[in-house]
């Protein structure tokens, strides 16, 4: 029988990650490379799952399961999935190691990917240290996301906004800790849910937020819109994010959504 999680759990494990990074660099960055890794743990657990499900389907047969692998809308390439990452955390050159399967995996879903992880270098001296103590760090990052709690195969998760609710759940524990939750720099999620129920997008519109921050707003109108797909699965275009930051976590988090 498999246990599920609940979202309570994914974020009380992503918080333990964060101390990988605290009194190093600024939590608007840090929060950046936890959800990166968030995603790539997803989607690998998303694809292995899937794998296994064929397995069964077909006997085993590789040729049968390689066949109907190729027909998932995301692509994994071997070597660059999360535990493939996992198995080489003893690396010295580990953050260059993350940063070319993340661009592996960028170059395999190049139409839905491009671009996404250009702010993220997981590789950075200036963000991490020197290399005895960004590969460091970068292993206790692993350790954590490797937590046998955060299995997030779909036959755990269930339909549960996995990306979108952790991203909202560091956002406001940032905010909090700069004193920033009930100003100018922080939107409650409830009123960002407002204004997307309001706003109410249909096909074929944008949204623009010209004061986007964290894209919280955006995140929500993506909600609605994949509660409410057009012919086909067709989506909805909800994006011009004017943040970089917020515009590579948005299509990440659309991109999740695909995966599952």
């Amino acid at each position: 029988m498999t246990l599920t999680i609940n979202q309570d759990e994914i974020n009380a494990i992503l918080w333990k990650a964060c101390d990988t990074f605290r009194g190093t660099i600024d939590p608007s960055e840090y929060k950046n490379y936890i959800l990166v890794m968030l995603f790539l743990k997803y989607v690998s657990d998303v694809w292995f799952d899937h794998r296994e499900q064929y397995e069964r389907e077909f006997g085993g047969d590789p040729s049968r399961v390689e066949r109907r692998m190729q027909f998932e809308p995301f692509k994994l390439p071997k070597g660059a999935d999360f535990y493939s990452l996992y198995e080489q955390r003893n690396a010295t050159n580990l953050g260059e190691e993350i940063n070319i399967a993340l661009e592996t995996v960028e170059e395999a879903n190049k139409g839905k990917l491009e671009g996404v992880f250009r702010n993220i270098d997981f590789n950075s001296e200036a963000n991490l240290g020197k290399t005895a103590q960004r590969n460091e760090r970068l292993k206790n990052l692993l350790n954590d996301f490797a937590a046998p709690r955060l299995d997030l195969r779909p036959s755990r998760v269930g339909g549960m906004d996995v990306i979108g609710s952790a991203y909202e759940y560091l956002i406001g524990k940032f905010a909090a800790g700069a004193g920033k939750k009930a100003g100018e720099f922080y939107t409650p999620p409830e009123v960002s849910e407002l204004l997307a129920r309001l706003l109410d997008p249909q096909p074929g519109d944008r949204i623009s937020d010209p004061d986007c921050g964290s894209g919280s707003l955006l995140i929500k109108g993506g909600r609605r819109q994949l509660l409410d797909l057009g012919p086909g699965g067709q989506r909805r275009d909800v994006g011009a994010v004017h943040d970089e930051h917020a515009a590579a976590q948005h299509e990440r988090h659309h991109r999740a959504h695909q995966v599952g």
